[in-house]
């Protein structure tokens, strides 16, 4: 299908009263493979997102979507898009949005239906450029690979070998490999000599499916390391489907810091590579030319640990956990054609994650500033609010037949919820009755929906957890079924089932990442330009 010619840019707004301009899918389709600045968000909720969306699409579920907006599309003249199910909620997003001061901004005409009936591709699942790389890597680099049977047997045996999970620790704790060390994937370049005894021991890395196990795999092989370095074909979902144990709870975890000599070491093998894929190093004034540039939007990144990032970082830089940002870039950067400068402190790990961000299409470099300043970070404003009350205020307000809603995740709900309180979410929210007391985890979240559905003059907020609930009295109620599950739809069931022990679930999602490849079309390829 040939797009029709690009028209200009949705013009911005002179009054508040201002129609929102509409795009159709073939210019939206010419936009996306423009090379300028665009940002394409889908305001459904997470559930009906990962059901079916836009290969491009970033996800910005309308209940948390100006504060999410404002994170993921920090420069107010970005072009912008938004769509929905074609059921006006992409216009009271629009209406949102302009409000926050987004001038370039229109909405995909017919939303999601009129995109498939053109004829255009739509995906199931989460971070999809990222997945679809990681096969593509996988496809042209050849990356060896190990099946969890060969593993097995190798560990029966006593073989010598190093076992990494390249996932955050979090995900690490939940389910593990026996002998498993949790080293996230943007942390190997720096971490690797401290893990590994010697330069023939074989090497393993895994993740719950196969991305993180490709990238890991590679990115030891791209900086050099002599070993032999594998995949684990299929991650924890592969180990488990062959019947063999999982492990929970687990701490092993990489050493806190490496030595100067690995360190200078690492340095030295990072920075081969990146001269190899051609990774730009610039200096603090030339990022501070890049961030005053009004024209174009300038990411700055820090991909350290979270607890590195904690002690102090670049001013204005987001954290992005290096391993994490190449598996999902989409949760971290909302505007396409941007740039990305990354940073952390030892031109170790910012050229290894700009390398493959550069193979994954986008414009990254590497900060070289040395050891980053251990001055706080500045702390988000305050959010305004709604008057917060306590548990024990709750139960006052309950014994009063005071209205409760719960605006929570809809899992959180079944799993507890205070009796009688509703659950309910922006976008299919109803009118506040007066005094009610709102249940949220982010005041944002609350504020958000008073804004739409109520008045904040008599509305109240407990951020109040279950066990202080239980601690006040409160009487707690579990409903797996409730909301059902065609209400729940901040809540992507296939992605979460294959960790519940459902086989049949970790086969289609495995299926589901190997068969990416062959639904992208040729735009969609030609943006990725992996290198050997």
């Amino acid at each position: 299908m040939t797009p029709n010619p690009q028209p200009e840019a949705p013009a911005r707004p002179t009054t508040a009263q201002a129609s929102i301009a509409r795009v159709t899918p073939d210019t939206l389709k010419t936009w996306l493979h423009d090379g300028q600045e665009l940002a394409l968000l889908d305001v459904r909720e997470h559930g009906q997102y990962g059901q079916a969306h836009l290969f491009y699409a970033v996800n910005t579920p309308y209940s948390q979507l100006e504060f999410e907006a404002g994170r993921l599309v920090p420069r107010r003249g970005t072009r912008l898009v938004v769509y929905d199910q074609n059921d006006g909620l992409a216009e009271r997003a629009a209406r949102a949005l302009r409000a926050q001061g987004y001038g370039r901004l229109a909405v995909l005409d017919g939303g999601l239906p009129a995109w498939q009936r053109q004829g255009y591709a739509v995906f199931a699942g989460v971070n999809l450029p990222s997945k679809t790389f990681g096969e593509l890597v996988e496809q042209h680099l050849h990356t060896p690979t190990m099946s969890a049977d060969e593993l097995h047997q190798r560990q029966a045996r006593g073989d010598k070998l190093v076992l990494l999970d390249g996932r955050p620790y979090a995900e690490y704790q939940k389910m593990s490999l026996p002998a498993a060390i949790c080293c996230p994937n943007g942390e190997l370049a720096l971490r690797i000599d401290s893990l590994v005894p010697d330069t023939a021991t074989p090497i393993v890395i895994h993740c719950a499916g196969r991305t993180r196990s490709i990238i890991g795999a590679q990115t030891l092989i791209n900086l050099g390391l002599p070993n032999p370095i594998y995949a684990l074909e299929n991650g924890t979902q592969g180990w488990f489907l062959r019947d063999y144990a999982l492990e929970h709870g687990q701490t092993r975890r990489h050493p806190a810091a490496p030595s100067p000599v690995q360190t200078r070491h690492a340095r030295q093998r990072a920075l081969a590579l990146a001269r190899r894929h051609g990774v730009p190093l610039i200096s603090p004034a030339a990022l501070r030319a890049l961030q005053a540039d009004p024209a174009r939007t300038t990411y700055v990144l820090d991909v350290r640990t979270a607890q590195e990032f904690a002690d102090g970082t670049w001013a204005g830089a987001e954290h992005a956990p290096g391993g994490q940002l190449v598996q999902a870039t989409d949760q971290f950067v909302g505007t396409r054609g941007a740039r990305l400068v990354l940073v952390d402190g030892e031109e170790v790990r910012a050229p290894v994650v700009a390398s493959w961000l550069r193979q994954l299409g986008w414009e990254a470099c590497a900060l070289q500033a040395g050891p980053l300043a251990a001055a706080p970070r500045a702390l988000p404003p305050p959010v305004p609010g709604l008057p917060r009350i306590d548990s024990v205020q709750a139960r006052a307000r309950l014994d009063e037949g005071r209205s409760f809603i719960d605006l929570r995740p809809s899992m959180h709900y079944r799993q507890s919820h205070i009796a009688t309180a509703q659950w309910r979410i922006r976008s299919r929210g109803e009118p506040l009755a007066p005094g009610a007391v709102l249940i949220a985890s982010d005041a944002r979240v609350a504020a958000l929906y008073v804004g739409e559905h109520g008045r904040s003059d008599d509305a109240e907020l407990l951020l109040d957890t279950p066990d202080q609930w239980r601690a006040a009295g409160l009487p707690i109620q579990s409903t797996p079924a409730m909301p059902p599950d065609e209400a729940c739809i901040d809540f992507l069931f296939f992605v979460h089932d294959r960790h519940s022990g459902n086989k049949a679930a970790a086969r289609q999602y495995l299926q589901w990442e190997m068969e990416l490849v062959r639904q992208i079309d040729a735009q969609e390829r030609a943006a990725f330009r992996i290198q050997a």
